[in-house]
């Protein structure tokens, strides 16, 4: 990976010329993201993510951290311990510039010997995941790192919304393979990143993966756009 989306973060944080981000997803067409949003302080972020701020607590853990800006949030404003995790090397980098205190490039799958009160995974955070196969071993890393009354934060959307319908209404999915699975490519300053798969996972399907890998699911808050934010817990 030529981790471009750090490279994005660092341009920012350093001022080396950032440009906006170019994304594109095998269902959209490619969209400029502006890098600053990334950098947004806790007024401007959300509901969904605001509140999974608020419910966070003891020692945290940030999945997929980025540029840092719900990390600092809990570290500065609510003076929790946070461990912020990226398998970014330059995202880090900035996050650490930033003055985040424990940014580590780490790939959730290979953290261990830890335990958490709170697990954040913000920003689609079923993202990580990448398919729906691979969800149940992501979620049982997750609750491997979770203390007994621990919790997991988590948010995503339902893009059913992004088919098109027929007469009768219904929508016109792949018939191969969950709706919610995508490949997302990156351009950044005229590098093209690798594809990687992205998945959205609906609540439903979300809850009913939860539920067979042994754990609760709870609806915290529904978003204006099928976005939601949910609570995982053992």
């Amino acid at each position: 990976m030529k981790d471009l989306f750090g490279k994005a973060i660092l341009d920012f944080q350093t001022n080396n010329s950032p440009e906006d981000l170019i994304t594109e997803t095998s269902i959209s067409e490619a969209d400029e993201m502006n890098v600053a949003y990334l950098f947004r302080s806790y007024d401007e972020m959300p509901k969904l993510e605001q509140k999974a701020l608020q419910l966070a607590k003891g020692k945290v853990l940030d999945v997929g951290c980025g540029a840092g800006s719900h990390s600092l949030t809990l570290q500065n404003d609510r003076n929790l311990e946070v461990i912020s995790i990226d398998i970014s090397p330059n995202a880090i980098q900035a996050c650490e510039l930033r003055g985040l205190k424990n940014g580590k490039v780490q790939d959730i799958m290979t953290l261990e010997n830890e335990k958490f009160d709170t697990i954040l995974l913000l920003m689609n955070g079923t993202g990580i995941f990448g398919t729906l196969k691979e969800t149940p071993n992501y979620l049982q890393k997750l609750k491997s790192l979770l203390y007994p009354n621990g919790q997991i934060l988590i948010d995503s959307s339902d893009i059913i919304y992004m088919f098109d319908q027929d007469e009768d209404g219904a929508y016109e999915i792949p018939a191969n393979g969950y709706y919610g699975e995508l490949t997302f490519t990156v351009s950044y300053k005229n590098e093209t990143e690798d594809t990687f798969p992205w998945l959205y996972l609906d609540y439903n399907t979300l809850q009913n993966a939860a539920f067979a890998n042994g754990l609760q699911c709870e609806l915290i808050l529904e978003g204006e756009h099928f976005d939601y934010l949910a609570r995982l817990s053992i």
